[in-house]
């Protein structure tokens, strides 16, 4: 009887749980990705391998000046070296000399000469002999620790170069591995998802610009590159990193910048940002790495990012960190 009834238990039981099971509601294999959580993740994928980009900018500007040094050493050492030949083949004439017995021959005049004036003479010319030789090999300590040194110099400036370029060739790889990682997060959307992410902050461009004398020329050539493709370390003619359509925009005012948003940071007169007028360079994030033009009524133009390009924006549609006036 109680085994009958254990039977029972379990026979309800089960029943229970397969009724249980087929309420549940299923969830799909694979959840479609929310828009707004990929939006937040791209625009960080983007906004990193700006960073890392900026700073492969400020590092290649680094390598510029380097590279200068470095050949200004080589030069410098070059010159060195031959002095040092020089003293070097003056010493070795001198031993030489030396062993071929013209300093005993000088002894030797001057011991049988009879002439006090020749005597005199003689005595001089080895006194200047032997003055002379030691002033050689003084010359020549001199220049060699001289090569040493800037020798020395050299090898460092090589290892500082060599050590950049390794930077240079992480940051290129962060970049590469950001944008991947974006484009990734934008193919799982469906195309008119992705085309909102894309198309999002983006404003018309204005056909008039209050801008005059050296900014205007920079606000215009910035405006006609609204469209174009945001490709990092790119600085024209139909793609642009962020630094690299500012610099090349006022490079048509005649003004030139470094390729650098933090450098570029630097190039002129902080503003106010209740003093904005068109041409102004506005800077973002902390440590700054995105800069834009002011171009009037609250709006920047700007590489944005290689979903978006070249675009117009609110002036305080990203951190705002400050501004300067080129020129």
């Amino acid at each position: 009887m109680q085994n009958g009834r254990n039977r029972l238990i379990t026979l309800l039981t089960g029943f229970a749980l397969i009724a249980a099971v087929g309420f549940m509601p299923s969830s799909p294999a694979s959840a479609e990705p929310d828009i707004d959580d990929v939006q937040v993740r791209v625009d960080r994928l983007y906004h990193e391998a700006e960073q890392a980009s900026e700073r492969y900018n400020d590092a290649k500007l680094e390598l510029k000046e380097l590279q200068h040094d470095l050949g200004s050493l080589r030069s410098d050492q070059q010159r060195q070296d031959d002095r040092l030949d020089v003293v070097r083949e003056q010493v070795q004439d001198s031993v030489v000399r030396q062993y071929e017995g013209q300093s005993l021959s000088a002894v030797g005049h001057v011991v049988v000469s009879e002439d006090p004036e020749s005597f005199l003479s003689q005595l001089s010319t080895m006194s200047a002999f032997n003055d002379l030789q030691s002033q050689l090999f003084d010359d020549y300590a001199t220049e060699l620790k001289a090569l040493g040194i800037r020798s020395d110099a050299t090898e460092k400036r090589a290892s500082d170069v060599a050590e950049l370029e390794k930077k240079l060739a992480a940051e290129k790889a962060t970049i590469d591995k950001k944008l991947e990682a974006a484009e990734s997060l934008l193919s799982d959307l469906k195309a008119e998802e992705r085309e909102a992410i894309l198309s999002r902050g983006s404003l018309r461009a204005p056909s008039d610009v209050p801008a005059s004398g050296r900014a205007a020329a920079a606000v215009q050539y910035a405006l006609a590159q609204v469209g174009d493709a945001y490709v990092y370390g790119a600085a024209g003619p139909d793609a642009f990193d962020c630094s690299g359509l500012t610099m090349m925009a006022w490079a048509q005012a005649g003004v030139a910048l470094p390729h650098s948003s933090s450098a570029q940071y630097g190039s002129g007169p902080h503003i106010a940002s209740s003093d904005l007028q068109p041409g102004d360079l506005v800077f973002y994030y902390s440590p700054i790495s995105h800069v834009g033009i002011y171009i009037g009524n609250g709006m920047i133009v700007h590489a944005a990012n290689p979903s978006t390009g070249v675009a117009v924006a609110n002036v305080f549609s990203m951190p705002y960190t400050g501004a300067v006036r080129p020129g």
